[in-house]
């Protein structure tokens, strides 16, 4: 019995034997029949003994032993099966080709083999060293001449006031005129040639405002505050330029009462409003 046969396997090799043996047997009787023809057709004729007429089925002799021969074949790849018998393994449900099939069936248009695919040559992108950029030093700040004013000189009769881009000094009228008047008071002049020595030392512009209080003058020749603050300021600037300041750094202008300091309502507002105010600008003059 062969090992790892089944019933049913056994039971059909079984039907094939017994169909070979009767196979065999039937191939035994054709070949004694084939045998005692030869015999009586070499026989001498002094025998006297009739002549048996050939069969006609003498071909059955090749064709039983090639049947024989087929049987044995089958039989033998039967038994070289079942010995050698394996289950076969399940097939996934889903497994993968190892051919790209949507590859070998797409067209490429004309020339595309001739080009090199981007994934094939990689950019070389060379490596520069990271250079941390060192924060600039913040600008230096120019220095401010008007910072330096030696303003000590000019005693308690100028006040001075410093601005972010300017310098102002700013004087009582009741120190430089006498009240209504334009012309320069002895002790304003004074005060003044002090202050001339401080602007000397630097070329910025000046500008001369003269202001008023609210009260009206009215006469021939100041029809009003405008006229009467002007006519001050101008008298500053020439007196000024006769102390040696350029021209070209002087400029004068009357406000009247536009921009009072104090209330007009009483007499110190009203005192303090009255004023010649020099103020420097922080561009330098032009030479």
């Amino acid at each position: 019995m062969m090992p790892n046969a089944s019933p049913s396997s056994l039971a059909d090799n079984r039907h094939w034997l017994a169909h070979q043996r009767a196979l065999e047997v039937e191939l035994n009787k054709a070949r004694e029949r084939q045998i005692t023809l030869k015999r009586t057709a070499s026989a001498p004729d002094w025998l006297d003994t009739p002549a048996a007429e050939p069969e006609s089925d003498s071909w059955m002799l090749t064709y039983l032993d090639l049947m024989t021969l087929l049987l044995v074949m089958i039989l033998a790849m039967l038994a070289q099966a079942m010995i050698h018998h394996r289950p076969a393994a399940k097939t996934p449900v889903h497994f993968e080709l190892p051919v790209d099939v949507e590859r070998l069936t797409r067209i490429d248009p004309p020339g595309s083999l001739l080009r090199v695919p981007p994934s094939v040559v990689e950019p070389v992108i060379a490596e520069v060293p990271a250079i941390e950029a060192t924060p600039a030093p913040p600008p230096e700040p120019e220095p401010d001449p008007l910072a330096e004013l030696p303003v000590d000189q000019l005693g308690a009769d100028v006040e001075v006031i410093r601005n972010e881009r300017s310098v102002s000094f700013r004087i009582d009228s009741s120190i430089l005129f006498p009240s209504g008047q334009t012309e320069l008071d002895p002790k304003g002049m004074q005060v003044l040639q002090r202050l001339a020595k401080v602007l000397a030392t630097v070329s910025h512009q000046i500008v001369v405002a003269g202001h008023t209080d609210t009260r009206t003058i009215r006469n021939a020749r100041y029809p009003s505050n405008w006229e009467l603050s002007g006519a001050r300021a101008g008298s500053v600037v020439r007196f000024l330029q006769q102390q040696g300041i350029a021209g070209s750094r002087l400029s004068a202008v009357g406000l009247a009462d536009t921009k009072p300091l104090g209330d007009n309502a009483t007499a110190e507002g009203r005192a303090k409003n009255r004023r010649v105010e020099l103020t420097l600008e922080q561009q330098p003059a032009e030479r």
